[in-house]
């Protein structure tokens, strides 16, 4: 899809008519809601016999469509009812949400629509079309890859925002770069355990250095990352036949002297839970846990299209957990990069283990702030469900940032607590720390067990079981939270 906007009127005929599918909002008097003037008779009388033979319903946001005849070339309409060209911003988002479904169902490829008198109350119109132009970006993904019989391609479309003399091609440009970095995580979501390893996404995260601009890759293998000491992570990988990978992208888009930006992602192929094995039910889910490391990866491609004015470096840190004859055991005793020791009570257990370590490497970039992505426990999903993901943090602007970057977008995050109270539950008889905190608050001692990790750097972490794919008949993978951490990078610009 790409996007363009214009302040031209439509117009069905004369030497400005308009072909295709054209889009207008009708208010509750069954009028276009247009500031663009001169308004086209025909085309008014054409949206008129719609809506007398009773096609628009009287609900907010009833949707009808209609091809007309007579026409030069084909044109059809899509009519919105709108009650009030005034909307909340969650009004607009139910708005796109259904509307971009319909566009990316349409087979017409030029796709004009009328936005010039639709505000967004406690929203610009540039943060509300470049909300409509990801998810328009998102109605049209599809993950065909494993099919034999795959469906034709869509053609390529184009949709024009008519909306007069608003400045909205930046929105534009930055809501289809999102939407791309979106598609590239679900992408990698979605992909089998068997086909999406560590080793691939090594590949992939080098094949996109090689096709971005001020992007680089550097591969660290497992013989550099037992130098460099790091027992956790590896503690993970010892019974997968799989090397892992800890996957370096460092995109250079300010000076040297512009301390960047860390954003870590867990990358766990496949996760049958080690020796401490998961109940079969639903294990094939697990591919998805390593949408974290997807997250990274649509980030990083988001920014280096944008040429975002910032330093990045995206850690991915890739492995499978497998059990073995070399596997990590309950009770065994790692050594962390850190050199804190962690005695391991449950192998199930391994995203922190590795995320532990990569945080330990972070800070040799002396990142500004450190984020970390992670589909880290199910005791998440308890607190929280599909709703919202969950937000830890050691500074308040970061993540009073975080937050309102999750307004903006509607790719909502929820603050949880660090108290000290709650790494208490992670002392252990043996080691520095245990990587379980037993059976309460168990997404919160994940945090506490993080955080014991980060130093004084300003850090959050993400936790993104809940939100990262979805269950069931739609089962796949979401792109959240790409939307919402590019949102965030955003603001910083400001």
């Amino acid at each position: 899809m790409n996007f363009s906007h214009s302040g031209d009127s439509l117009h069905l005929k004369g030497d400005k008519a308009t072909f295709g599918t054209l889009v207008f909002f009708i208010n509750k008097e069954d009028e276009i809601v247009s500031a663009l003037t001169p308004k086209d008779r025909t085309l008014t009388k054409a949206v008129n016999s719609v809506l007398e033979n009773q096609h628009l319903g009287k609900g907010n946001f009833s949707l009808a469509k209609s091809s007309l005849v007579g026409t030069a070339e084909p044109v059809s309409l899509i009519l919105i009812r709108c009650k009030s060209a005034s909307l909340t911003r969650d009004e607009f988002r139910t708005m796109a949400n259904s509307v971009s479904k319909s566009l990316a169902a349409s087979s017409q490829t030029n796709i004009h629509m009328d936005v010039s008198a639709i505000e967004v109350q406690d929203q610009s119109i540039e943060d509300a079309l470049q909300y409509f132009t990801v998810q328009t970006v998102k109605a049209g993904y599809r993950f065909q890859e494993f099919k034999s019989k795959k469906k034709a391609a869509a053609k390529a479309k184009k949709l024009s925002f008519h909306i007069g003399e608003a400045k909205i091609a930046p929105a534009l440009k930055q809501g289809k770069a999102i939407g791309e970095g979106i598609s590239l995580t679900r992408d990698l979501g979605n992909r089998p355990g068997n086909h999406c390893t560590p080793t691939h996404l090594a590949e992939e995260a080098i094949e996109l250095g090689e096709k971005s601009k001020n992007l680089s890759t550097t591969i660290h293998e497992e013989a550099e990352m037992q130098e460099l000491g790091m027992g956790s992570f590896l503690s993970v990988t010892a019974g997968s036949d799989q090397p892992a990978k800890l996957i370096e992208m460092n995109y250079q888009g300010a000076g040297d002297d512009s301390a960047p930006f860390v954003l870590i992602g867990k990358g766990i192929t496949f996760d049958t839970g080690g020796i401490s094995m998961k109940p079969p039910g639903s294990m094939d889910e697990m591919k998805f846990d390593m949408c974290g490391a997807a997250t990274v990866f649509g980030v990083m491609k988001a920014v280096a299209k944008l040429q975002l004015p910032i330093n990045l470096v995206g850690l991915v840190a890739a492995a499978e957990n497998m059990p073995g004859g070399d596997a990590t055991k309950p009770g065994d005793i790692v050594t962390s990069m850190s050199g804190k020791t962690i005695e391991v009570l449950n192998t199930d257990a391994e995203g922190r283990l590795v995320l532990c370590d990569t945080l330990s490497f972070a800070q040799r970039f002396n990142p500004s702030l450190m984020i970390d992505v992670a589909t880290l426990t199910g005791a998440c999903i308890v607190a929280l469900g599909s709703h919202a993901s969950a937000l830890y943090s050691n500074d308040e602007e970061l993540a009073s940032g975080l937050l309102q970057a999750g307004q903006t977008t509607g790719d909502r995050l929820w603050r949880m607590p660090l108290w000290k109270e709650y790494t208490k539950q992670l002392d252990s008889n043996f080691a520095d720390l245990a990587n379980i905190g037993g059976p309460k608050a168990g997404s919160v001692t994940a945090a506490c067990f993080l955080q014991e990790f980060v130093g004084k750097t300003p850090w959050a972490h993400l936790d993104i079981a809940g939100t990262a794919w979805l269950q069931g008949a739609r089962k796949g993978a979401t792109g959240r939270p790409v939307e919402m951490i590019m949102q965030f990078l955003l603001d910083q610009l400001d």
